[in-house]
């Protein structure tokens, strides 16, 4: 399969090529030339299925033209280590939670696979230059593709993060592990990070000097793996009898995980509606109300994952629907949420229903509320982090001492390692020239 800019300025290119360079030379992202469809009997089937067995299908729907078969189906078992289970929280609201991974984030899927299928692609193409990957991160992304990456030959990782404005234990995740990690802090907020990130990736000097690629959702490998568990959350709803018209509510930031649902509903999985669930940051919302896109600086929240004023992922989505407004605000609804909502819907659902969510999943939950689903429509959520990776500010919010679990309490016992840097492009650059 072809592979093409959404800028379309640039020359179509195969798989291998837009993993590795991951934005297009015209500083657009990679679309595939078709998005191929899964039978609705298959689909019906998938109830009966496992979680690897369901996204075996989807990733040879995808990927199987391009790769050999087995090094695909391993690539999938491989970052599969983990489940992604529904759990009912509130009458017809149900949340998928897509916290356990190594790093107890949804990121670890797509991560985990794109490392995988990049070493894969490295090793079929002989490459011997070193590759570099560049990761902005407003917390997940960092901790999951440092850790999903680490230890990977030929590979090298700069994680670039806003100083100050990730938790401490998300930062702990990507500064402590050193070897082919480099965490590099930023005095300035995460567009300032993903801005770097593109700088670099479109100047010719670093280019020809290094081999540049990026793990953010802009890449190919890192956002169409997260559709797997679209199709899981279906077929374990399905399996209940709860799956005939679904809405789905995704916490959202770069749009990656959006897109990864979206990606899944044209692939024929059954969904009636996605909820895109806003922070203040909500650049979207704006857009699906007055149909223009107004990119600004963010600003801090308790979801500090979702704080991004210029969604990378908003090209795709325009992309998909054909730049047709009507057919987005017709699929996608929107709702917007201040740290005050986060708070009393963490602090309600708690209590209520003893369920504890972190504050993306908050925003997810409570959008699915104010939607006021119809008693035939079933409404799921994704939880798209463990709570106490936000400790500090669910303890606050709840009265409380929540638990770390193990795993996340040993990395928060190594030494930090990290570089500081202005939002300058020239300091950076010096840097990875270096």
């Amino acid at each position: 399969m072809k592979y093409y800019s959404t800028n379309r300025q640039s020359a179509e290119t195969t798989l291998d090529e837009a993993v590795i360079k991951g934005l297009a030379p015209d500083k657009g992202l990679y679309m595939p030339e078709r998005i191929p469809t899964i039978d609705r009997q298959v689909i019906s089937q998938m109830k009966d299925m496992t979680f690897k067995e369901i996204a075996n299908i989807v990733a040879k729907a995808f990927f199987g033209e391009d790769m050999e078969s087995a090094a695909l189906q391993e690539i999938v078992n491989d970052t599969l280590s983990f489940e992604t289970p529904v759990i009912q929280v509130d009458k017809n609201i149900y949340t998928l939670e897509l916290f356990h991974g190594p790093t107890l984030a949804f990121k670890d899927v797509g991560a985990r696979f794109m490392a995988r299928m990049l070493r894969y692609f490295i090793q079929k193409t002989g490459n011997k230059q070193q590759i570099n990957v560049l990761v902005a991160t407003s917390g997940d992304t960092g901790s999951a593709v440092a850790n999903g990456f680490l230890g990977v030959e030929g590979i090298h990782v700069f994680v670039l993060y806003p100083k100050g404005k990730v938790s401490p234990i998300q930062e702990s995740q990507f500064t402590t592990l050193g070897q082919n990690i480099t965490a590099i802090e930023i005095d300035g907020a995460f567009d300032d990070c993903q801005a770097l990130v593109k700088q670099a990736f479109t100047d010719s000097e670093l280019n020809q000097k290094m081999y540049l690629t990026s793990a953010n959702s802009i890449n190919i490998a890192r956002f169409l793996p997260q559709s797997f568990y679209y199709f899981n959350a279906y077929a374990q709803l399905d399996k209940t009898g709860k799956a005939n018209e679904l809405i789905v509510s995704v916490p959202s930031g770069n749009f990656g995980n959006l897109t990864a649902g979206l990606f899944a509903w044209k692939m024929g999985l059954p969904v009636k509606r996605f909820i895109a669930a806003n922070n203040r940051n909500d650049v979207f919302l704006e857009y699906l109300k007055t149909g223009i896109y107004t990119p600004r600086p963010s600003v801090e929240t308790y979801a500090n994952a979702m704080d991004v004023g210029d969604p990378s992922n908003f090209v795709r989505i325009l992309d998909l629907f054909a730049h047709n407004h009507a057919d987005i605000t017709q699929m996608i609804a929107g709702f917007r949420y201040t740290n005050e909502d986060i708070a009393a819907t963490i602090k309600k659902v708690y209590e209520n229903c003893g369920y504890l969510l972190d504050p993306h999943g908050a925003c997810g939950y409570q959008a699915l509320a104010d939607y006021q689903l119809q008693p035939s429509e079933t409404g799921v959520f994704l939880e798209t982090a463990h709570p106490a990776k936000f400790k500090g500010t669910v303890d606050t919010i709840l009265n409380a001492d929540i638990e770390i679990p193990a795993h996340l309490q040993a990395f928060m016992k190594g030494e930090k390692q990290s570089v500081a840097f202005g939002k300058d492009f020239s300091g950076f650059k010096s840097f990875l020239l270096k």
